[in-house]
């Protein structure tokens, strides 16, 4: 008994091309996951190049009592 307006070949084709469209989505998360992986070791090489304590600011209402960037 054959489903109205489904027909296997057609069913095959879907299939194959959520395969395909699943595919790329994964190659296109290991690609974010790579440029984020960069992003992070490059903010810590930026960080571990600061010498030294930052000294607080001497003026304006942030900074003056807490180093938040230490």
């Amino acid at each position: 008994m054959e489903l109205s307006g489904v027909s296997p070949s057609g069913a095959a084709d879907a299939v194959s091309g959520m395969r395909q469209v699943q595919a790329a989505q994964n190659v296109q998360m290991t690609v974010l996951k790579k440029a984020l992986d960069i992003q992070k070791s490059s903010a810590a090489a930026m960080l571990q190049g600061l010498t030294g304590p930052l000294p607080l600011a001497t003026e304006g209402s942030v900074g003056t009592k807490v180093n938040v960037l230490a």
